[in-house]
């Protein structure tokens, strides 16, 4: 009989040679090491003199809080700017004069008992950095230690710049970083920039999101080849996330909309608990997200196979009200010019098919939103749009008295020269939607 010591020493042995769960086995494989590299010079550079202290997020009670999610997920900065998902783990990025001086990563050691539960863990080791191209990677109960020696020193990086920090009142009541806060130091929130740095997407970005929307695209493609009168919502549902996992997408970006009928009219409606009937148009709100990255596509499907003329003609007044917006996309432009010609189109354009008074009273919310790591992303929606940025056009209208919803939503890349259409592989137009549907 092995005694418990000998027992931990072989399971270590043999866990050692094991997949490591950063990232291991993911659809969309590892970040490039170089590109990892540029997005932390890149911070570097925002932050000027200073450092950058980021955490990873925290695994969740299974048995406690999420019992039906045993998902771990990785926070989007620190993903952005590590490659890892590694619970318990830090980053510090230290400049100077916009120049990267140093960065340390900080991974909780391997517990060799516990994985036998968890499996493989990502420990503080050369896999980390071969992984990161970080090359000083330490345990995570060393972190409060060496920040304090290397950040607070008479002329560190605290004393002589900014320390940026995610700045909440959750964060400021953590005990290692009251252990690190001192008043006399400019403590920032480094949301903002991390937010500036992932507006425009690098290759690696761009190519996850293309998968993210070719899948998306795809499952929107078997559902319309499925859907019939008296389907449930949810077995449309289920057909949308099962072509998802099938092609590769390791979640959902955000929970799946399939409201038809009068559900079509309710914006964020999640339930998928209503029976179709014939007649009944179907909002089909869904993202696939694949590598961290998340799509965003809507198609309204008329679920007997072929639209009413009242229903035809409301869809494409949405149709060419999206279609100006995506036309009239640029580098320069904002996404709140874009608005106001997208609104202006359809007060144009509604004719009477709602009244005397235009359809867009019946354009409830927002036309665009930024798409990326979030399906919401984050950025600032003043900001002039730029080449490598990706964004939705989603025109709505809603008349919740005739149980009518329609909207159209794509994802869009600006280009040098104006856009590219990410999701066109999602049928559109009238006559795509009902050839997708026979």
């Amino acid at each position: 009989m092995f005694s418990a010591r000998t027992n931990s020493a072989l399971l270590f042995l043999a866990l050692a040679g094991a997949p490591l769960a950063a990232q291991a086995g993911s659809p969309a494989g590892a970040v490039p090491v170089q590109t990892l590299e540029a997005r932390r010079s890149a911070l570097a550079r925002a932050i000027g003199t200073g450092v950058a202290i980021l955490r990873s997020a925290e695994e969740r009670s299974i048995e406690g809080d999420y019992p039906q999610d045993s998902d771990y997920r990785e926070n989007n900065d620190f993903f952005y700017l590590t490659g890892l998902e590694a619970p318990g783990g830090w980053l510090a990025v230290f400049a100077k004069d916009s120049a990267l001086t140093e960065a340390r990563l900080f991974i909780p050691a391997r517990q060799p008992e516990s994985e036998r539960w968890t499996g493989p863990k990502l420990g503080p080791d050369s896999a980390a950095t071969r992984l990161t191209g970080i090359a000083q990677v330490h345990s995570a109960d060393s972190v409060q230690g060496v920040l304090q020696r290397l950040v607070f020193q008479p002329n560190g990086p605290g004393r002589t710049g900014a320390v940026y920090l995610v700045k909440t009142e959750a964060s400021l009541e953590d005990a290692f970083l009251k252990g690190l806060l001192l008043s006399s130091l400019n403590v920032r929130d480094i949301r903002p920039l991390t937010a500036q740095l992932r507006l425009v997407k690098d290759a690696d970005e761009i190519a996850r999101l293309r998968r993210a929307i070719d899948i998306t695209a795809e499952a929107h493609r078997e559902a319309m080849r499925a859907a019939r009168p008296g389907m449930w919502e949810y077995e449309i549902e289920g057909i949308i996330e099962g072509t998802f996992r099938r092609r590769g997408a390791e979640r959902v970006g955000f929970p799946s909309i399939v409201g038809s009928g009068p559900n079509s009219t309710i914006l964020h409606y999640d339930k998928s608990r209503r029976q179709t009937a014939a007649g009944d148009l179907v909002v089909m709100d869904i993202g696939a997200e694949y590598g961290y990255y998340s799509a965003d596509v809507t198609r309204t499907i008329p679920i007997s196979g072929k639209f009413t003329d009242r229903q035809r003609r409301i869809y494409e007044l949405v149709l060419g009200t999206q279609q100006i917006a995506i036309d009239s996309t640029r580098p320069g432009r904002t996404i709140g010019q874009i608005t106001q010609i997208a609104r202006d189109y359809m007060e144009k354009n509604s004719g009477n098919l709602c009244g005397e008074a235009s359809c867009v009273r019946y354009f409830i919310h927002g036309l665009s939103h930024w798409l990326g790591m979030d399906v919401h992303d984050v950025g600032n929606y003043g900001t002039p749009l730029a080449p490598g940025m990706v964004f939705t056009i989603e025109p709505g209208i809603y008349i919740p008295d005739e149980n009518l919803g329609v909207r159209i939503e794509d994802d869009i890349l600006v280009t040098a020269n104006g856009a590219e259409n990410l999701s066109a592989k999602a049928p559109r137009t009238v006559a795509e939607v009902e050839r997708a549907m026979r």
